[in-house]
């Protein structure tokens, strides 16, 4: 169910970037002179929690809603997604006036779907597999004729989702490093086109939590595994495998990828609500677990750190 088989360039950034300006946010950078002091270099936190549907997946969504024709538009869109892509590709076909068909696996957060049906989408609940997603999805696509887009593994929402990075760049330029999530690898693949193409010298790094590791692995060995088991880590948005096209671009343009610890990964998300007064769900604090644990030297650098998204329960904190 692929909807593109070659990746974007810099131009399809630039592109997409045109065509999603009127529907998102360019969202703030923030930085903290006490995170500052504490790891020795100037922390730019570029806060996608404070985007559309609370997280970078708007960029994405609107791109791939808004590129389609109006005859490929015609029968609305499909995909299946846990969450915030979901919430995404919901208020952008909305948008646009067209349906939207989400298959969402039925251990989803509450707030999640909550979200997607506010957005006025179709759900349909399916287990927690990849392969229970990608049958549902199936199912959907034959019965209704919809366009499929694919949450991670398609070239209009990786160019959507290097967006951020590019507005990134613009507002803090000379970065050292800039740090992304990795889950399906859409943001990470984004990030890395985006931020190669707009400077020679930056290392693009991503960061995956211990127990949802397929990322790291991959990228060590050159070959792309799938998890084949759900991942039982609290960062809720970082549990699918890395996708086909996103392990290509990754494997050519990030310098190197770390893991964090489930506890290390709450911390970095209470240190965040405390010092930066914000929210920010787990996944969106791996980034920052991964400087605070000191896996990456950062000391002395300018580092980029995406915040992902905000969308997180409430009623289930971490840490209550």
């Amino acid at each position: 169910m692929h909807t593109s088989t070659t990746a974007p360039t810099f131009a399809d950034i630039e592109t997409a970037h045109e065509r999603v300006k009127p529907y998102i946010h360019r969202t703030p950078i923030l930085t903290s002179g006490i995170l500052n002091e504490r790891t020795g270099a100037e922390l730019f936190f570029k806060c996608e929690n404070f985007q559309k549907v609370g997280a970078f997946k708007a960029r994405g969504a609107f791109n791939a809603v808004f590129s389609l024709s109006d005859e490929a538009a015609a029968n609305g869109v499909v995909t299946h997604s846990s969450g915030n892509h979901a919430a995404a590709l919901a208020l952008a076909a909305r948008t646009r006036g067209i349906p939207a068909h989400i298959v969402m696996p039925d251990n989803s957060p509450d707030i999640k779907k909550a979200a997607v049906k506010s957005y006025g989408a179709n759900i349909i609940f399916c287990g927690p597999t990849q392969h229970d997603r990608e049958t549902a999805a199936n199912e959907v696509l034959q019965r209704t004729n919809a366009a499929f887009v694919h949450p991670y593994d398609d070239a209009r929402i990786i160019a959507g989702q290097g967006t951020c990075a590019k507005e990134t760049l613009e507002d803090a330029p000379n970065l050292d490093f800039i740090m992304a999530p990795v889950s399906g690898g859409g943001l990470l693949g984004g990030t890395a086109l985006a931020a190669t193409s707009m400077s020679k010298t930056i290392k693009v790094i991503g960061c995956e939590p211990e127990e949802a590791d397929d990322a790291f692995r991959s990228f060590r060995d050159g070959v792309r595994y799938p998890a084949i088991t759900p991942p039982r880590t609290i960062a809720d948005g970082l549990r699918t495998s890395l996708g086909e096209l996103n392990f290509l671009i990754i494997r050519e343009c990030v310098s190197e990828i770390h893991t964090v610890s489930e506890q290390a990964i709450i911390g970095a998300m209470r240190t965040v609500w405390e010092i930066l007064k914000i929210i920010i769900e787990p996944s969106c604090a791996v980034p920052l677990a991964v400087i605070l644990e000191q896996k990456l030297d950062v000391r002395g650098k300018r580092v980029g750190i995406i915040l992902s998204g905000g969308n997180v329960d409430l009623n289930k904190l971490p840490w209550q």
